[in-house]
């Protein structure tokens, strides 16, 4: 069951992830080649016309430098996530998306807030406790692996630089860990053995019976009930015939 359900690769996967950031670029090419400015589609904390920007700002980044930066982490991210968790990917993301755009509205300072980066954050958070929780040595090898590579990003969850919107950061990061505890269905199980299951008796154990109350592994050999009887045929040859032989 967990072959046919889980970790199994299609165009979705990786297409999905390649058309948001086709999309992504696509904006800023628009801006670019006819002129426009989508800043002002931002997050503005707290203002009416701010919360426009919980849906467009991820479309929206101030420069070539901004945009490059979070595409390939936006990339592996999402393919990650469409991958190991095909049954919840786009809960998450939508959820995701909404709620660390809202989070970002309450709580951000009083400036433009635009890129994908809150989303970047809220994938990472999401895909590293999300292992943890599941316990599945295949998405706790994911959650090592993320923190690996992305681990540092951790540091712009703090107001280390003005220019950035630490507060988006958060947000991302914070919703991502709560989608982590509340998603539950859909998400592959850990190999469950007979030993850890709510009825398991120790004592109907065939493999204990072969320890003593010490710990002591004791081989029993299987009683024979019914005795075999051996046949012995003796062939006695006369003197010649073995020469000849």
């Amino acid at each position: 069951m967990e072959k046919s359900n889980h970790f199994r690769f299609s165009t979705g996967v990786i297409g999905y992830p390649i058309l948001f950031v086709l999309l992504i670029w696509f904006v800023f090419w628009f801006e670019i080649r006819f002129g426009f400015d989508f800043n002002h589609f931002g997050i503005y904390p707290r203002t009416i016309t701010g919360l426009r920007g919980v849906l467009f700002s991820p479309f929206i980044h101030g420069d070539l430098s901004h945009l490059w930066h979070n595409t390939l982490p936006l990339l592996i991210l999402s393919v990650s996530l469409f991958f190991f968790y095909p049954k919840n990917s786009w809960k998450v993301l939508f959820l995701g998306v909404l709620l660390t755009g809202v989070l970002t509205w309450l709580f951000g300072r009083q400036a433009n807030h635009i890129g994908v980066s809150g989303v970047i954050y809220m994938l990472f958070g999401f895909l590293f406790f999300k292992g943890i929780v599941a316990k599945h040595f295949r998405l706790i090898a994911l959650s090592f692996g993320v923190v690996f590579i992305y681990g540092s990003m951790i540091w712009y969850t703090l107001p280390v630089d003005p220019k950035i919107s630490w507060e988006g950061h958060l947000s991302g990061l914070i919703v991502g860990v709560l989608l982590a505890f509340l998603i539950k269905k859909g998400v592959v199980k850990p190999k469950t053995y007979h030993w850890e299951s709510p009825d398991y008796n120790p004592e109907d154990d065939e493999f204990l019976k072969h320890f003593d109350e010490n710990g002591n592994f004791i081989e029993k050999l299987p009683e024979q009930d019914i005795e075999e009887d051996i046949k012995v045929v003796y062939e006695y040859k006369s003197e010649d015939n073995a020469k000849n032989e």
